[in-house]
């Protein structure tokens, strides 16, 4: 079976063909479906291409999906963001795209049920999966009286030419940047685990890893983290980590700090042999075959790393750190922006030509590392898809009309950047002047938010959706999202949305601003900000917070409706164009500040 497998290949195939192949394998095991998430044995949302798994199978490149393989049917389950990509690219293949959180599209469990009989077995590679995914997925099915079964990666044997596992070296990330060193934080993890009664915690996500140690990598495409493994101990720290990446540096970095270093692969058979009587490790971020080897004598609780907080919290120097990375990034900005306005008449500017140009307006900014995330540049409609990455196939050419949709983000040394402009090219109609001016509304009605301790996201976020409610209109991704610092550009715990999320907004997080509309063959619109949560002050019944915005970029001025806006939001809007000016213009040349001066021109209030 091996041999005809390996046959097959050696050739270039299809989609439908890779279902087979893996059909045909599953059947040799008794296995009557399989599932494939997006992610890696980090549970990380962004992966190495040797875990782009689901890309493989299904063709669908977007950060978020799962399919499904059955005997009969292959579906590909995935969010709002990419309803319109993921029809696109599955267009053709015998896969069925289920669009979740609309109420006629089943859970994956609901499907399986449907799909399968008593008797029959799901398979997973539980590498790919946290312990509490499995552990709902196998409760849920058992009601069926169907089986969950925990497999090797099967795509080893199917996946010819699958990339290498990432070698990358990793490097320090000084403590100038990170405002406080790793045994510092080290001392702050182990007080939350006395208080936790635990003698040891594993870490598996990249980000808390990273952060933790002070030290980056580039395993992960735009996401400066290292593949890795940590476990804490009372008196010891073990560290995970292909030998490869380790150099000299590094070596010396962790024998100062006491840091034993052990091959990647043996974090299985010491976690079977741990000496602790008990571990932290959080089953929502710890894949299932790693939770499963940790030893039976060794008492598990089961809760947050207390990294997670920690990390989202910024010290003093990081938040120094964000408000200059952003000052370097709005002035790349700037300079692309005015760069932009000559340059769409020329009719030579596609998508993609203008991506390479803001890549080389950061790039030219100290402590630049590289983009956050892939740029989205999506013109007219191509904006309306909520992840839109331009192809040589789909790029277009920009026109002195519409408008172009871009959301961009760097990465620097002291922060990480994450902005969307929606950007008016030329001539509007009233419905995208009214859909531009609706988004503008929620986005300030949030940025000037005042709500007191304790406020979770998602008692905030109908603030910036209200607006498109009132015209029935909504979009289907959350408005805002934590960002790390020269680490994740998608980071928790906190998050604004229409979920419910426990955690509070506290001082010192960073996240996003980005309400939006995205209508299907005619134009997309986003405004994104990113939020510091400060102090407001006492007030009734405790003390009050409020959001300080601290990206700097003008917001495009021609789509908006004055008459649409009340006093109080183009007050707003005036006073952030002001500091945007007063923050940047020192750095620009005398054409550059002069372009920006317009820009930021305040709106006058008629009335």
């Amino acid at each position: 079976m091996k041999t005809l497998i390996n046959t097959l290949y050696s050739m270039n195939l299809t989609i439908n063909e890779r279902i087979a192949a893996l059909r045909t394998h599953i059947a040799q095991e008794n296995i009557q479906a399989f599932i494939i998430p997006s992610t890696d044995p980090h549970l990380s949302e962004y992966v190495a291409p040797h875990w782009q798994s689901r890309e493989w199978i299904s063709g669908f490149t977007g950060s978020a999906g799962t399919v499904v393989i059955t005997a009969e049917e292959a579906g590909l389950w995935t969010d709002s963001r990419y309803f319109l990509q993921a029809a696109r690219q599955i267009e053709g293949t015998e896969i069925t795209l289920y669009k979740e959180m609309l109420p006629e599209t089943p859970s994956i469990p609901a499907f399986l049920n449907s799909r399968l009989q008593e008797g029959d077995t799901v398979g997973i590679d539980g590498k790919m999966f946290s312990a509490k995914e499995v552990e709902h997925l196998q409760e849920t099915l058992r009601k069926s009286g169907i089986h969950v079964k925990s497999v090797a990666d099967p795509l080893q044997l199917l996946w010819k030419d699958r990339p290498a596992m990432p070698l990358s070296p990793a490097f320090i990330h000084d403590t100038q940047y990170a405002g406080r060193s790793f045994m510092e934080k080290l001392a702050a993890v182990r007080k939350e685990m006395d208080a936790n009664g635990a003698e040891s915690l594993l870490l598996s996500a990249l980000d808390e890893i990273a952060w933790l140690l002070n030290i980056r990598g580039n395993d992960v495409h735009c996401n400066p983290v290292v593949v890795s493994y940590l476990l804490i101990e009372k008196n010891a720290v073990h560290y995970f980590i292909q030998p490869q990446k380790v150099t000299a540096e590094l070596t010396a970095y962790f024998n100062v700090n006491g840091i034993s270093v052990h091959i990647y692969e043996e974090i299985e058979d010491y976690l079977n042999h741990l000496p602790a009587r008990s571990i932290l490790a959080d089953s929502a971020k710890t894949n299932y075959a790693i939770y499963s080897a940790i030893n039976p004598q060794c008492r598990i609780i089961d809760g947050t790393s207390p990294v997670t907080l920690l990390k989202a919290i910024r010290n003093k120097q990081e938040i120094a750190g964000i408000h200059t990375a952003m000052q370097r990034d709005g002035v790349a900005l700037v300079k692309f922006l005015k760069w932009l306005e000559d340059a769409v008449p020329t009719g030579r500017e596609t998508e993609i030509s203008i991506d390479k140009k803001l890549h080389a307006f950061r790039a030219a900014q100290p402590l630049y590392m590289g983009e956050s995330f892939d740029t989205i540049a999506g013109y007219k409609e191509h904006g309306a898809i909520v992840h839109y990455e331009a192809t040589p196939e789909t790029d277009v050419t920009l026109k002195a009309e519409g408008f172009l949709l871009l959301d961009s983000g760097a990465q620097y040394l002291d922060g990480t950047t994450d902005i969307t402009r929606t950007i008016a090219l030329g001539n509007l109609t009233e419905e995208e002047k009214t859909d531009y001016t609706l988004i503008l509304k929620g986005h300030i009605a949030l940025a000037t938010a005042v709500f007191p301790e304790g406020t979770r996201g998602a008692q905030l976020d109908v603030l910036a959706r209200l607006p498109i409610w009132k015209q029935h209109m909504n979009y289907l991704h959350g408005t805002g999202h934590g960002v790390g610092h020269f680490l994740n550009v998608h980071e928790g715990p906190q998050s604004i949305r229409m979920n419910e999320n426990p955690i509070p907004l506290q001082p010192g997080m960073v996240t996003s601003n980005e309400p939006g509309v995205y209508k299907a063959g005619s134009h997309g619109i986003r405004t994104e900000n990113l939020l510091l949560t400060v102090p407001a002050g006492e007030g009734m019944f405790g003390n009050y917070l409020k959001f300080e915005t601290i990206t700097l970029c003008p917001i495009c001025r021609k789509g908006i409706i004055k008459e649409l806006l009340t006093a109080e939001e183009i007050e707003w809007l005036n006073e952030y164009h002001r500091v945007v000016y007063e923050k940047l213009s020192p750095d620009l040349d005398n054409d550059e500040k002069e372009w920006l001066k317009e820009a930021c021109k305040p709106l006058i209030i008629n009335r």
